[in-house]
């Protein structure tokens, strides 16, 4: 069996404010089914959606740190007119500058009202179909390892592989892709984006986590207590989260 991707997870101090933000950035709507905002495809909710990896907006105690996200959005655009629209309505909204070290790059580096960073891409082709969220990036060491062990983990196919970067994207090829950049740093603080992975109807949950232990998943003890899902970390400690069967 395998596990797809089904939501992004953002922790935030006002997950209500940053759910909106999301939403009105995304065209998307926000739903509060219960303490959590969800963001996800206008039109009703639905979970899981069949195409898109949605947004859970998470409250949390803790603000973020200057540290920078090592998991981050980019966003589709289709023109460079489109670009520039989308980075002033996103500034509008409450979108700043952040400098992450990029320096003159045909992509706008933003971050949300919390501070979490997330990237307006140029037009590329590759994402002419993703939906507003071209890709969920993560920073690793080793792009190769990683698209190794998440390709094990999920049923997304992989496209590009090499020591600098990796792709996979759903095997119906909809969707955003899910990508990792090497760099030079390492993990020091806790996650403030992580995913969260969904088994198929019918299937065993806890023989899933099992799995995902036997590809080099390790445990995580966030102070989740009892609860339906299960807390894991990646081989280069990126957290993540498998849900109960839905």
């Amino acid at each position: 069996m395998a596990l797809r991707p089904v939501h992004v997870i953002i922790k935030a101090l006002d997950h209500s404010a940053v759910g909106r933000f999301w939403a009105d950035a995304l065209g998307w709507s926000a739903y509060s089914p219960g303490a959590t905002t969800y963001v996800g495809p206008a039109g009703g909710l639905v979970w899981p959606d069949p195409v898109h990896v949605g947004i859970d907006v998470v409250p949390v105690p803790e603000p973020k740190t200057t540290t920078k996200n090592r998991v981050h959005l980019d966003l589709a655009t289709t023109s460079a007119a489109h670009q520039r629209e989308l980075v002033a309505r996103l500034r509008a909204l409450g979108a700043t500058p952040a400098d992450v070290g990029q320096g003159d790059v045909p992509w706008t580096v933003l971050a949300d009202p919390e501070g979490n960073e997330f990237c307006v891409l140029e037009p590329r082709e590759v994402y002419r179909d993703t939906g507003p969220i071209a890709a969920v990036v993560v920073d690793c060491t080793d792009p190769r390892a990683m698209a190794r062990f998440w390709g094990g983990v999920t049923d997304w196919t992989r496209h590009e592989v090499a020591d600098d970067h990796a792709t996979l994207r759903s095997a119906e090829g909809v969707g955003p892709y899910l990508e990792f950049l090497r760099t030079p740093e390492v993990k020091t603080v806790p996650d403030r984006v992580h995913l969260d992975l969904l088994p198929y109807p019918g299937a065993d949950g806890a023989a899933e986590v099992a799995r995902l232990r036997a590809l080099g998943a390790g445990d995580l003890d966030v102070g989740q207590g009892d609860t339906p899902w299960t807390c894991l970390t990646d081989p280069e400690g990126h957290e993540f989260c498998v849900l109960a069967p839905h």
